[in-house]
């Protein structure tokens, strides 16, 4: 079994040396990813392509350069699945207290929603792909043509490109001899794409109408289901930004060392370990409430998980609806990049006259209202005092509000 070697560019086998020392310090340092299986899987599947591990772990989420029909097989549905499996579980471990479980139900709820509406980015079809209208077209055009021939021999004389041209712009399959092209082409003469038998289609590109009720509804589950773990991972993605970027800077750092620098760095790991990690054993955790864990490894008191609110949800709209568990996270987002950039998105400078605001409405208005406050113009109904019989001063506005009341 060979894997890509983060020292070289080469294939080696998996008891390589380096490859094993790096393998060893990534699984005993919680700080890295260790993504080496699922880059594996990912350069030797037809959905993935050859990359090295580096630009593997840049790629994570780039779904869009894979083709639709792929996306729908049943192999990449598992590596997808693996995946965020893997970062779901570094996540927890890494960010106990983090309630993401909560977030991807969320998030799945929101892809659902959207997809509903076609609105899911790449899925506007909903999966069912077929030929679109542009094809059509170009196959009333194509059958009028045919008219001038009497024989698929005769469509011989085109030649084997401009018959695979044709047919590829149809979705129909372009291989074969030149005499299969031109039968296959020549099957069109005085039918639409629509009456054509489906199997002389291209994969995912049958006419939607060739297809059953029960056919279209199962794809449509299938890509549903394929839409919500692309999501998912990517959410991740985003929260493990920064372990991603450090992972690459140790990639990066193991290609540039020699073989006895990653023996002194794995000794000194494991010095690091100590003999008291290898002696425990993992033991079950009762968890019903599934409270988050702490820092030994098991759940917080429930009372601590209620002091602390983490089962409230606090959304600020100007991080983009982003939700914050606990009072704790959401006072300290304020100052975190996320709000900076959507604060400086807005045009508002951050400061402590706008803490607590979540709003976007709000935050304009009230750095309108600053604006109109600094200009220092004159306003008679705020500005002008008047003073009644008793001596009490009050503002113009007030003084005649009162005087209509009859209370001076």
């Amino acid at each position: 079994m060979l894997d890509r070697c983060v020292s070289c560019p080469m294939l080696v086998p998996l008891f390589c040396p380096v490859y094993l020392l790096t393998q060893h310090l990534t699984l005993f340092t919680f700080r890295y990813l260790d993504l080496h299986e699922l880059h594996h899987v990912f350069t030797n599947a037809k959905f993935g392509r050859q990359v090295d591990y580096l630009e593997y772990l840049g790629s994570l989420a780039d779904f869009g350069s894979i083709n639709k029909p792929v996306k729908l097989a049943k192999r990449y549905r598992e590596y997808l699945q693996r995946l965020l499996d893997y970062l779901l579980s570094f996540y927890e471990r890494t960010q106990p207290l983090s309630q993401v479980h909560k977030q991807m139900a969320k998030l799945k709820d929101d892809i659902e929603a959207a997809w509903e509406q076609g609105q899911v980015p790449g899925w506007e079809d909903k999966g069912l792909g077929g030929i679109g209208d542009e094809a059509e077209v170009a196959a009333q055009q194509l059958s009028v043509d045919l008219e001038t021939f009497d024989s698929p021999e005769e469509l011989q004389t085109l030649g084997a490109d401009q018959l695979k041209e044709k047919l590829a712009q149809l979705g129909l399959k372009c291989g074969g001899t030149v005499q299969q092209r031109a039968e296959r082409l020549y099957a069109l003469k005085g039918l639409s794409l629509k009456e054509l038998n489906p199997k002389l289609f291209q994969r995912g590109k049958v006419v939607q109408a060739n297809r059953s009720e029960q056919e279209t509804k199962q794809r449509q589950q299938t890509a549903l289901s394929v839409a919500e773990l692309e999501a998912q991972v990517r959410r991740l993605v985003e929260l493990l930004a920064n372990i991603i970027s450090d992972t690459r800077g140790r990639v990066e750092k193991k290609q540039a060392q020699t073989y006895e620098e990653l023996l002194a760095e794995m000794e000194e790991a494991d010095a690091e370990a100590g003999p008291e990690d290898e002696e425990e054993e993992e033991e079950y955790i009762y968890n019903p409430l599934k409270l988050p864990l702490g820092w030994d490894g098991k759940p917080i008191p429930y009372w601590l998980y209620k002091l602390h609110g983490l089962n409230q949800e606090f959304k600020c709209e100007i991080c983009g609806n982003y939700s914050y568990w606990g009072r704790r996270a959401f006072e300290r987002h304020f100052k975190e990049w996320r709000h900076v950039n959507g604060m400086k998105a807005l045009g508002i400078p951050n400061n402590k006259d706008f803490y607590e605001v979540t709003k976007i409405e709000d935050a304009l208005a009230l750095w309108k209202n600053i604006q109109e406050r600094n200009t220092g113009g004159f306003n008679p109904e705020l500005d002008e005092e008047l003073e009644d019989a008793q001596g009490n001063v009050y503002s113009r506005k007030v003084y005649e509000d009162l005087e209509r009341q009859g209370l001076l």
